[in-house]
């Protein structure tokens, strides 16, 4: 038996029920296809250090996958053109993956196995629950999260698996290091990739600094490590296992205290669940500019207006010290992003899939449906009651930067603008223009 894990979002040995499944194979290739996502709402590619935070993550996975005399194979190309050929070179009789959400991925997955002839396995994700763990039927999953919270907060999460002691050996092949990123961490956050990273940052927050105490007064701190756990980085790319954050959060409270703060923590995860599964329900749905409630939020969106937000150059200064901090550091506070996402769609007018897209391309910590779910959210064609949610961004930069520290730090107060540009054609018209007809 020849054996493939193709390794997707699980950059990690434990808790892999995937990896775990080849232990009576022959032999067993590994592999990893890089993301080239395509042009989507005028954004390409990777941000530099969405792309430093993967090629970090990739390098320590193949030295503790090397250390148990396997390997790694990073490749550049689209699974249904690359799968398909290691197949035919290598002989492989299965393939093993970690379920991913997302429409195209689910798209890519149904197109495998409809070409392939070998049984392609799809294992448990990233994930707390899986949907036979529920009290619904995924198609039933609550459309908003308090009664999807309520239903699934008292359930058990299983214990995570342990890490394997032996894996089968790689065919004979060449294995490549992985080429390092020409971008550097940020002095202002500098989070490397990796499961070691991330286990330190685990161990700092809930065992050592024990800021998971206060962690529901601190999270809204603009600032990466200053009050966030920051811990998303690392769960997005799958270097650390959902339920192993889970179960250390419980281990904390038998041992230590329980209290709202380190309940809130638990409760940042079951929104991450939501996200998850509604995803997987939502499909296509969740790119769509009607969003799932499939009533378009239309705007005009003014392209100069998006670059300014893009580039962190509007007339909103914390607006613009949180895009120059996510540019350059991949990464921006859960209570930045709302502030950001409510000024493009509310304030400048623009299409919420523009922004999600930008954020996509930058964020570290990208999750498909946080991500895009959230941006739905803020815009009222998402999974919220209220309709959506526009944010008094004076009211919300006196209360979270009060003293202007933050965006002074991201050089976020800019020369003030026109809010036209006169174009060859002398547009826009002037009253002059009007009292001259």
């Amino acid at each position: 038996m020849r054996h493939l894990h193709w390794f997707q979002q699980d950059l990690r040995l434990d808790d892999n029920p995937a990896l775990l499944s080849h232990a009576a194979a022959d032999s067993l290739l590994c592999v990893f296809l890089m993301p080239r996502p395509k042009p989507w709402c005028n954004t390409v590619g990777l941000g530099p250090q969405r792309d430093r935070f993967l090629r970090e993550s990739l390098t320590e996975l193949q030295r503790e996958l090397q250390a148990l005399g396997q390997n790694l194979m990073v490749l550049e190309g689209s699974p249904e053109l690359v799968l398909p050929d290691l197949v035919a070179r290598f002989g492989i009789t299965e393939i093993s993956l970690s379920r991913c959400h997302g429409s195209n991925e689910a798209k890519t997955l149904a197109f495998l196995e409809q070409k392939l002839t070998i049984p392609l396995v799809v294992h448990r994700g990233n994930t707390l629950f899986q949907p036979e763990d529920f009290p619904f039927g995924l198609a039933e999953i609550p459309g908003v999260f308090s009664p999807f919270r309520r239903q699934v907060e008292k359930l058990t999460v299983k214990t995570p698996l342990a890490p394997p002691e032996r894996l089968p050996p790689p065919p004979a092949a060449e294995f490549d290091s992985i080429p390092p990123s020409p971008h550097s961490r940020h002095p202002a956050l500098p989070l490397p990739g990796g499961k070691r990273a991330g286990e330190r940052r685990l161990q700092q927050f809930i065992d050592v600094d024990k800021s998971i105490v206060d962690y529901k007064e601190t999270r809204n701190c603009l600032d990466g490590l200053d009050g966030s756990s920051t811990l998303s980085p690392w769960l997005a790319n799958g270097n650390l296992s959902v339920r192993h954050i889970a179960h250390r959060i419980f281990d904390f409270e038998r041992r230590e205290i329980a209290n709202e703060s380190t309940y809130w923590l638990y409760f940042e995860l079951l929104w991450r669940e939501f996200f998850h599964w509604r995803a997987v329900v939502d499909g296509p749905k969740l790119f769509r500019i009607g969003g799932v409630v499939g009533k378009p939020r239309l705007s005009p969106f003014e392209p100069r207006q998006f670059a300014r937000w893009c580039a962190g150059d509007t007339d909103f200064p914390l607006v613009n010290a949180l895009m120059r901090q996510l540019v350059a550091t991949g990464w921006m506070s859960n209570r930045g992003r709302q502030i950001a996402a409510s000024c493009l769609i509310h304030e400048l007018q623009g299409d919420w899939r523009f922004g999600a897209a930008f954020f996509e391309k930058h964020l570290i910590d990208f999750d498909v449906g946080s991500n895009y779910g959230n941006w739905q959210y803020i815009a009222g064609v998402g999974h919220d009651p209220r309709g959506g949610r526009q944010f008094n961004l004076d009211k919300q930069a006196a209360q979270h930067d009060p003293d202007g520290l933050f965006t002074r730090k991201w050089d976020g107060y800019r020369a003030p603008q026109p809010a036209f540009v006169t174009d060859a054609a002398d547009w826009p018209i002037t009253e002059r223009d009007l009292g001259d007809a």
